[in-house]
């Protein structure tokens, strides 16, 4: 199969149906062998009996329903195992993605040899307050990760099979997907200037709020991929530091005692003495817990465990609970 699009949804019972058809239409006019597989992530209206309905008329079109509300990450996850084309399209439900950007994608994935290929909207339909924050996001997205992207977090992307077979996205992790790839060994990223089309249905799923996880998420991504397989490396080094520093405070303290060279005052009246304490009981923290973090999995397995309530025209997810 040539092209998987996976499409997250979220209360977009309008939108689904226009996308699948103008889907169908690109995939048609381009000859490719494709599926498409939306992944309802806990919507309360009626879009998951339009993806029921459309996979009835095409079996090509898939799709998974969370029980509840999991983010936008879980339903990329579900869809990267779901899966089985040469190349994985993800885009959003909300028209604002239009899919005849989809054979430009696939071209450089197929033709010129990216691993990854991310969409940039060079010209956004979004209010100020979107936009502003979003710049300032992804410079310092930019600048952490080395990454020359211009959109981290624009929906429409392209992959080649093995990257989204060899990375999990868990939280809200959607927005680093480049960075996980690269920190996975797939460093041939490039981008793409993409369309960015009104929206024509409904309000945006995401609040001001989403800055404030990215900034700690790109934290925590940051971290994670620097010392997610050493911790000690991280909690020893700055714990060593600590308790060095404490160490060598406390033992200035014991030498002036013994030859007196501030005999005005006790070791208890120094400030100096409390500080060389705490320092070696923080550095002692630190080492500990380094040395437990590296004796733990990085990674939880019930990190992505999911309630899925229903399936249509798909094989069935090894690791997800299923109920039908």
């Amino acid at each position: 199969m040539d092209i998987s699009i996976i499409v997250p949804a979220y209360n977009e019972e309008e939108s689904i149906p226009r996308l699948c058809d103008w889907i169908s239409k690109v995939m048609q006019s381009h000859g490719y062998s494709w599926e498409a597989i939306i992944i309802d992530d806990g919507s309360n209206d009626e879009t998951w009996q339009r993806i029921e309905k459309l996979s009835l008329a095409d079996k090509r079109i898939k799709g998974v329903k969370f029980r509840r509300n999991y983010g936008k990450s879980a339903a990329l996850n579900i869809g990267f195992q779901e899966a089985s084309g040469d190349v994985i399209i993800t885009m959003d439900a909300d028209l604002q993605d239009s899919p005849e950007e989809i054979p430009g994608l696939y071209d450089m994935i197929t033709k010129e040899g990216f691993d990854l290929v991310s969409g940039w909207k060079k010209r956004r339909y979004d209010p100020v307050t979107k936009t502003i924050p979003s710049k300032f996001f992804n410079g310092t997205t930019r600048m952490v990760s080395g990454i020359k992207l211009h959109d981290f977090n624009c929906g429409l992307k392209a992959y080649r099979k093995n990257v989204v077979k060899s990375i999990e996205v868990y939280g809200e992790m959607h927005r680093y997907i480049p960075v996980i790839a690269k920190w996975a060994g797939f460093s041939n990223i490039g981008e793409k200037v993409v369309q960015h089309r009104p929206r024509e249905f409904g309000v945006t799923k995401f609040g001001f709020e989403r800055f404030i996880n990215g900034f700690l998420d790109l934290l925590s991504i940051s971290f994670v991929s620097r010392f997610g397989k050493r911790p000690m490396h991280f909690f020893g080094t700055i714990g060593s530091l600590f308790f060095l520093g404490g160490g060598l405070i406390s033992l200035y303290i014991i030498l002036d005692k013994i030859f007196g060279w501030n005999a005005q005052r006790s070791i208890t009246e120094q400030p100096i003495f409390y500080l060389a304490l705490m320092a070696m009981i923080i550095g002692a923290q630190l080492f500990l817990a380094g040395f437990l973090a590296e004796m733990i999995s990085r990674s939880s397995p019930e990190r992505n465990s999911y309630i899925i309530e229903k399936t249509v025209g798909t094989s069935t997810i090894s690791n997800a609970d299923t109920d039908k």
